[in-house]
């Protein structure tokens, strides 16, 4: 597998577990009374996953300025 591979593959872990967070957090947030730590947290990993998803993007597409 070349290196363009595996960041690809990568980067499509990152995005399904970004959109599962999402779903996560709207299933959460439409059941009343829900957990604010709880749902704090998982929106600190959806920021982290944001991150680190831009990073591979980088990675894959360097920004080449002409």
């Amino acid at each position: 597998m070349s290196d363009e591979e595996i960041l690809r593959q990568r980067l499509a872990e990152l995005e399904l577990e970004h959109r599962d967070l999402d779903d996560v957090i709207a299933r959460l947030t439409e059941r009343a009374p829900y957990d604010q730590l709880q749902l704090q947290r998982l929106k600190k990993r959806k920021l982290l996953l944001k991150d680190q998803i831009s990073l591979v993007e980088t990675q894959l597409y360097p920004d080449i300025i002409a």
